[in-house]
Order: structure tokens, then sequence, then C-alpha cells
């Protein structure tokens, strides 16, 4: 399946719905709801058996994929601010979590949750920035000097990947319970 062409076209999210999917532990789809399917332009018969990074948007460093996957198989969440790519070329914006399924008997990970919501315009506007540096660094010296980078950029703030995610979104509040609630439903 060919990438589409991305346009300048954006989708903008609910911010009272979930965009839920899951793949296997190499990022196979094996699922995704009904409103994955409305905002990705994909039907589930296009989706599922396909690689999750078919919605990747090109603006996307490899940085943030290599990170989140660093992290997610060893069961540990990542918070993100993802920009995805519709089967139309339009975009979006979303925060993304993942919670990790693992097996009862040999406790291994067996697949990925993925819950998606709208992302807010001040991490959007914040991380625009950021994201073309990386690219522009991924295209200089691959993604080993966007990370390099990334690294230095939060101990130069004095502050982790995580809590730099987490102060631009803004989780807080009603919003921060209302998804943990959703994302038990999934698990």
């Amino acid at each position: 399946m060919t990438q589409p062409t991305p346009t300048n076209h954006e989708i903008k999210l609910s911010k009272k719905r979930y965009i839920v999917s899951k793949t296997d532990t190499k990022g196979i789809i094996e699922y995704g709801n009904d409103y994955f399917t409305e905002i990705s332009g994909y039907t589930q018969e296009e989706f599922i058996g396909k690689p999750h990074n078919i919605v990747r948007h090109p603006d996307m460093p490899r940085v943030i994929f290599k990170m989140m996957w660093e992290r997610i198989k060893t069961g540990n969440n990542i918070l993100a601010v993802v920009k995805n790519l519709s089967k139309d070329g339009s975009y979006y914006w979303v925060i993304t979590e993942f919670e990790p399924k693992v097996d009862p008997v040999s406790h291994n990970i067996i697949s990925h949750t993925a819950f998606r919501k709208a992302a807010p315009q001040k991490a959007i506007d914040t991380m625009i920035p950021i994201y073309n540096k990386l690219l522009e660094l991924e295209e200089e010296g691959g993604v080993e000097m966007s990370e390099k980078f990334l690294r230095a950029y939060f101990e130069n703030r004095d502050t982790s990947y995580d809590a730099f995610i987490e102060g631009i979104v803004a989780q807080e509040g009603f919003r921060q319970l209302l998804f943990t609630s959703f994302r038990k439903m999934f698990s």
C-alpha cells in the first residue's frame, strides 16, 4: 500500500471522541474503532493486517517512533504528540498513549492498544519547531543525530521528555480521569 501524498487540509478531531487501535508486537493493526476508520479514511478491510505506519505523516521525525517502540516493547507507556496522515492526504494531530496486553501465562507482551485524542493547539505549536529541527537533523545525520539533539534539548531545560510533554499537553482533572477510564474499557 503506497502512502498518500500529504495535503494542507487538517482534520479537526472531536474533543469528546477517542481513536483506538490495537497492534501486535510488530505494529501490525489488529483492530481499529469506528472513529479510527472515520478519521483515517481507511476501511477495516484496508487497515487490518497492515503496519500502523500507514498513518505516519512524513512531518513526523523517526526518532519519536524509535522512542515510542523502545518504551512500549518493555511495557512502559509514553505520551506523545503525533501528526498522522489520513488516506486522502489530510492530517490530524493527536495525543497518544499505549496500553500493553500481557499474556497471563508467559508474561510476555502480546499486543499494544493505542488511545488517541485531539491534541491541544498549545502542544502542536510547541512541537512543530522541535519536529522540524529533528527532521532536518535526520536528513543530515540520521536518527542518531536527532536523538542526540533531543536528549540535549531536555537536559538543557532540566526536564525529561515525559515531564515536558505532560506540561504542554496539560492532562489535568476531569479530562485525565476520562481518558484513563476510557483506556480501562479497552484493556
